[in-house]
Parts: structure tokens; sequence; C-alpha cells
């Protein structure tokens, strides 16, 4: 019981400002393009509650990806339906890489500043559990931003490419969206499209992010995932 709220302290705030801010740039995109479906909702809103999904946000915890409740978004409301939907599916996907930079130097700057700090003191119980989020934060916000680029709509990728695919193709693309979830969950589980492209595009990023306090990133991370 103790681990499982230890986990739960580490991995919630992260992994709720991960999601949350995720959906939020969407209906904000959206709204400053023409379509304010996303506002009179009252779903342009950091409050976590107002994206959570149950099922998403338990995932998060069991298998360290979820989702929260797709920000409405009305595509025919945008100035520039085509194009406009490019940059309002890119925004929850540049948002998490967003995040992850952040959170690294944040790190990054923590341990370089509380090196001398004594193990035990009461400054270091503060800091330890702050720069495990950071480092959580690092890997969940990557994997989101890394995921949803995957171009099989409705992930943010399949609309990415919709916008940008000649009319042919990207209405053949947009048919595949009704059966997109299905064919997600077939590549991720029954196939080693996380093995050969998600998983080494995650490694290079909080590499390149986290640099020398890499092994700390992926290590919290195998903790939290292990229970």
């Amino acid at each position: 019981m103790d681990q499982f709220f230890i986990k739960l302290s580490i991995m919630l705030v992260p992994g709720l400002m991960a999601i949350t801010c995720h959906e939020v740039s969407h209906g904000f995109i959206a709204d400053k393009f023409g379509d304010s479906t996303a506002r009179s909702l009252g779903r342009l809103t950091l409050n976590p509650i107002k994206h959570l999904d149950i099922l998403g946000t338990l995932m998060v915890f069991v298998i360290g990806i979820g989702w929260a409740k797709p920000v409405p978004v009305n595509f025919n409301n945008l100035r520039h339906p085509k194009r406009d939907m490019i940059w309002v599916a890119a925004a929850g996907p540049i948002t998490n890489f967003c995040l992850a930079t952040f959170s690294a130097f944040l790190m990054r700057g923590l341990i370089a500043a509380t090196q001398q700090v004594p193990e035990g003191s009461m400054i270091a119980a503060f800091v330890d559990p702050i720069t495990l989020m950071l480092a959580f934060s690092v890997y969940i916000n990557l994997l989101l931003g890394i995921f949803n680029l995957i171009p099989v709509p409705p992930l943010d990728g399949g609309r990415v490419a919709v916008g940008l695919l000649p009319y042919g193709p990207s209405s053949a693309l947009a048919r595949v969206e009704p059966f997109g979830m299905i064919i997600i969950i077939a590549l991720v589980f029954f196939t080693n499209a996380f093995s050969y492209v998600i998983s080494p595009a995650l490694s290079f990023g909080v590499h390149l992010l986290a640099g020398p306090y890499s092994n700390l990133v992926f290590g919290v991370t195998r903790l939290m995932m292990r229970g």
C-alpha cells in the first residue's frame, strides 16, 4: 500500500499535466483559428477534472500511457479547415515536447543546484520527490508526443497527415478514422512497432533532453511501471 501511494504521488501530477495540457492545446489553437466549440463547453481549462477519462487515467499507472476525453473540435468552423487542422492536431504533441524539454532542464538544474545537499536532510526530503516527478514528466510527455505522431487518425499524426496529403490520399486516410483505434491497438500490441519505432525515438528524446541523467529518467519510469 505504501508503494502504491509513493507511485501515485510521483506519477499523478506529471501524468495529469501531460494529458490535460495536450487536450487544452488542441482547443486553444482551434479557438484561435475560428472554432469556439471547446471554449463554449468549458474545456479551455487546466482543471484536469474537466478532461479526465477514468480508463485513460488508470492506463497511465498501468502501462505508462493514457488518454483524456478528447477536446471537441468542429473542423468545419475553422477558417481554413484543411490547413488549420494541421496546426490544431500538431498542437498536442508540440505541447508535450515543450513540457518534456522544460521538465528536463528544470530537473538538470535542480540536480546541479543540490549536489552538495546531504542525503536525509530536510532539503533532500523536499527536492528528491520533485526531481523524480520531473524525471517521470520527461518520459511521459515524450511518450505521449511520439505516440500521438503515429500517422493513423484519430491520433494527431493521422490528422496532420490528412491535412498535408493531396485530396485523394487525404480522403482515403480520413475514412480510416472509425477503425483507427483498432489499427493502433493492433500495431502496438501485435507488432514490433513499439520496439522498432516508438522505443528508439523515445530513447533518443530522453538522451537528448536529460543527457547524463537519462538513466534516472528510465530508472524512475521502470520503478513506477513495476508497481
